[in-house]
């Protein structure tokens, strides 16, 4: 199977990954910030009405961390789930807060919890996608020992999505930290290859491998600044794009 195009911009559909913290205003003590998820909302709107097809897979680490759990006694299968559970409060909220800007939206939970959400069907997800809904992917894979950044790429490898777009704190890929470092230096682009050899963070390495394998390109950027993720989703220049050779 050949390599998508270095530059998959502009694309028609699209895995948003945001972290349960992106849900959650500097400084707040609130778990999920209702005006941050407003404004993510209204950004989301923006990009969907012009005719992007969008899946979002959102993190619960706002509300819980089964890796510190585990680190701290707790059965990590049991901490997982916790987790897991954490990121349908998350889709919820999103959902709620699309739906009131009309969006068309739908949360397709990967344990199956009926009275609140979807269970994940692929064909099904495919298929709203088509109809210009929104549908947000909960629950991670449903087991334990992965990451939500392996379920952005394993939900954008089943929906032949043409893109991850990672929402961070950071505005890209830096050969260093650039938080501590003040002479970091920003990737316009960097393959996969690139990446490994330099040991650049951008995914776990189940996510990267998954997004590697199957060739799909990841855009890092910083989802703070109010226009960010309106820009990503439309897909104009913004961060850093990680790509096949």
């Amino acid at each position: 199977m050949p390599d998508r195009p270095k530059d998959p911009r502009p694309f028609k559909r699209a895995i948003l990954k945001l972290s349960g913290e992106a849900l959650r205003g500097s400084g707040s003590r609130d778990n999920i910030s209702p005006e941050i998820v407003d404004r993510i909302a209204v950004e989301i709107r923006e990009a969907v009405q012009g005719g992007l097809q969008l899946g979002i897979v959102v993190g619960g680490g706002n509300f819980w961390r089964g890796a510190s759990a585990s680190a701290r006694g707790m059965d990590r299968a049991t901490a997982d789930y916790v987790g897991m559970l954490a990121t349908v409060m998350n889709a919820l909220a999103l959902e709620g807060a699309l739906e009131h800007h009309g969006v068309p939206c739908v949360v397709q939970s990967a344990i199956e919890m009926k009275n609140v959400a979807e269970t994940f069907i692929r064909r099904k997800a495919e298929r709203q996608l088509d109809e210009g809904r929104v549908v947000i992917f909960a629950a991670g894979t449903g087991s334990p020992f992965f990451s939500t950044d392996t379920t952005a790429a394993l939900r954008a490898s089943e929906m032949g999505a043409d893109v991850i777009l990672k929402a961070t704190q950071v505005d890209g890929v830096y050969n260093a930290d650039p938080r501590t470092d003040p002479d970091a230096v920003r990737y316009e682009t960097v393959t996969f290859q690139e990446c490994l050899s330099k040991r650049l963070n951008v995914m776990d390495a189940t996510a990267f491998s998954l997004c590697m394998d199957n060739h799909v390109p990841i855009i890092v950027f910083d989802l703070a600044p109010h226009g960010n993720l309106s820009h990503a989703l439309r897909g104009l220049p913004i961060g850093t794009l990680v790509h096949g050779e």
